[in-house]
């Protein structure tokens, strides 16, 4: 068995969606975008709705789509944001921070990643605009940082199937210090068949549960 976090846009479907099995939520807006800071009376709800359903709540911290190279401003943005889930009470949160030159912006990662002490935390497929020369080195970073997990696809393009040898690499580098949380293209179809070729015990989708009865 695989634990399945399933990727929510706003409360839409999660009724279901734990109906159907899913084991965990990451709660976002705007999905068409790669997913923004849903709005506190989302997350409000939803972590009322899940929490005497054994399904946590991560939530999505990320003030815009398009890259992950924060202003100041958007920064500052990003702390509110993250007390103010905090305050009520998810489970996690999700968000990463990069720099120009596509590595971890470290400085603007550790501001963030205090305020989140007591929260589980997501550095998400941000980690995938890395060259893939340095993500050991990156992921060595997030674990010394006490980061719970990567989400990641493994490349900016192709399939999990496609991009395995590199998640698997994760993987075996992480040796059970930080979760490596496959997803992109993951399905309730697929995910035994992703299972057996990526040894991952998560894995994360907008379709990874059948919630269509």
């Amino acid at each position: 068995m695989v634990l399945r976090e399933f990727c929510a846009e706003n409360f839409t479907d999660i009724k279901k969606t734990i109906r159907a099995g899913a084991d965990r939520i990451e709660l976002c807006d705007n999905l068409a975008v790669g997913g923004t800071t849903p709005s506190y009376g989302v997350i409000r709800y939803a972590i009322e709705f899940c929490k005497d359903k054994s399904v946590s709540i991560m939530t999505m911290i990320r003030p815009r789509g398009g890259d992950f190279v924060y202003t100041s401003d958007e920064i500052e943005i990003m702390k509110q944001d993250i007390k103010m889930a905090k305050e009520i009470k998810t489970d996690g949160v999700v968000f990463g921070c990069l720099t120009s030159q596509k590595r971890i912006d470290r400085e603007n990662m550790k501001e963030l990643l205090t305020l989140s002490t007591g929260c589980e935390v997501t550095f998400h497929m941000a980690f995938d605009q890395i060259p893939v020369k340095y993500q050991l080195e990156e992921l060595d970073w997030l674990i010394e940082q006490k980061v719970t997990r990567v989400l990641t696809h493994g490349g900016l393009s192709g399939t999990l199937q496609d991009n395995s040898e590199i998640i698997n690499k994760l993987i075996e580098h992480a040796a059970g210090r930080i979760e490596i949380l496959p997803g992109g293209g993951v399905t309730y179809q697929n995910v035994s068949q992703l299972a057996h070729i990526i040894p991952a015990s998560q894995f994360h989708g907008t379709k990874i549960v059948d919630f269509s009865n």
